[in-house]
């Protein structure tokens, strides 16, 4: 955070204890300790009643919601030259008749052929053999 590295930090607690000497240290990191903690609470606090007052979350909320309403209407100018040249499609009618199928057999792709049932008989031709 402050770019402090590992030896700068060896360094004063070296110098601190030549300075305190070994019985005095640990009471001095103790109290250390609790100070530093006291001011962060202290900070925090501070700084969540700042926000608190001012407003901030509801401040941050509607800001959003007038970014994204201007958005919107953004999106509105732009579109809205588009659907007014984007025409309804509408069903016509055919032209051409549709085209019936033929009367076909149907057609086997087996090797051995089904026996095809006698179409009925015709008057005007000769007889068959059965």
């Amino acid at each position: 955070m402050f770019g402090i590295s590992f030896s700068e930090l060896l360094l004063v607690g070296l110098v601190a204890l030549l300075v305190l000497g070994p019985e005095r240290l640990p009471g001095a990191a103790r109290t250390a300790g609790l100070w530093i903690g006291r001011l962060k609470r202290s900070f925090n606090a501070i700084k969540q009643e700042v926000e608190r007052e001012i407003g901030a979350d509801e401040i941050r909320r509607q800001l959003h919601n007038e970014h994204i309403l201007s958005m919107e209407e953004e999106a509105k100018k732009i579109l809205a030259p588009l659907q007014d040249a984007v025409k309804p499609l509408t069903p016509t009618e055919p032209t051409v008749a549709p085209v019936e199928p033929a009367n076909t057999a149907p057609v086997s792709l087996s090797k051995d052929p089904a026996p095809q049932p006698a179409a009925p008989h015709d008057p005007t031709l000769p007889p068959r053999a059965p």
